[in-house]
């Protein structure tokens, strides 16, 4: 897992629990980092924490092609290469059919899955042009099965899943892998708040998927792509 040291890693979704997760592992790993999310203060509190080269950029939106190739146009400028995407763009939301679930088609597909696309899109043209790129989205267990109340929630990240099996198909002989994981419950105050009274030495800690994410974006995770993988901790 020495092999970041000359490379550059654009982290979406960075000031997000997940993301700053990702992040510090990544920089502890000495990677170039290229910290986007729509959340201007934390991202910059985020970054110098970091203590490693990074680029922040604010307010990108990555449901919008031009909001993907602007990040993609930084880093490029800053580093002049991207060798990986994590991509941690995502919400949840959950609603019973009876409840008019559809109306939360649009938002959860933009966000979810399209965010996905997007970035695919406007990464894929530089990593083809250096024969070599590492992708991850983070999907989730309800995209491969879903449970009550999940009906669009679940769609939206089997989406992301499908476009990953996609984006791997397309690029693998390029030199360039895709995969997903599928987290479970996260170990956040966000989480724990909200269920005050599960178990939550059962769920999954944000560095644990860091961990997971930073193998596929090396070099060593080379051999996987177009997997979508479990990352439940216990729960």
């Amino acid at each position: 897992m020495r092999d970041f040291k000359k490379r550059t890693i654009i982290v979406t979704g960075a000031a997000g629990n997940l993301g700053a997760a990702i992040s510090a592992h990544l920089a502890k790993l000495g990677a170039n980092l290229v910290l986007a999310d729509t959340r201007a203060p934390a991202l910059e509190e985020l970054g110098t924490a970091l203590g490693v080269t990074n680029l922040q950029i604010a307010g990108a939106d990555v449901r919008t092609r031009e909001g993907c190739e602007r990040i993609m146009a930084e880093a490029m400028e800053r580093f002049g290469r991207i060798d990986g995407l994590a991509n941690t763009v995502g919400t949840f939301r959950v609603k019973h059919a009876t409840e008019l679930a559809s109306d939360d088609w649009a938002f959860l597909m933009d966000l979810n899955a399209l965010s996905a696309l997007r970035l695919s899109e406007a990464a894929l043209p530089v990593m083809r042009k250096a024969g070599y790129g590492r992708i991850v989205h983070v999907a989730a267990g309800a995209g491969k099965r879903a449970f009550a109340s999940a009906s669009v929630y679940s769609a939206s990240k089997a989406a992301v899943m499908r476009i990953a099996e996609a984006v791997s198909e397309e690029n693998k002989a390029a030199g360039i892998t895709c995969n997903t994981v599928m987290p479970g419950t996260i170990d956040t105050p966000q989480n724990r708040s909200a269920n005050a009274d599960a178990d939550f030495t059962t769920w999954v800690k944000p560095g644990e998927i860091a961990a997971v994410i930073a193998f596929l974006l090396s070099e060593a995770g080379g051999a996987v792509t177009g997997a979508s993988i479990p990352v439940t901790g216990r729960g």
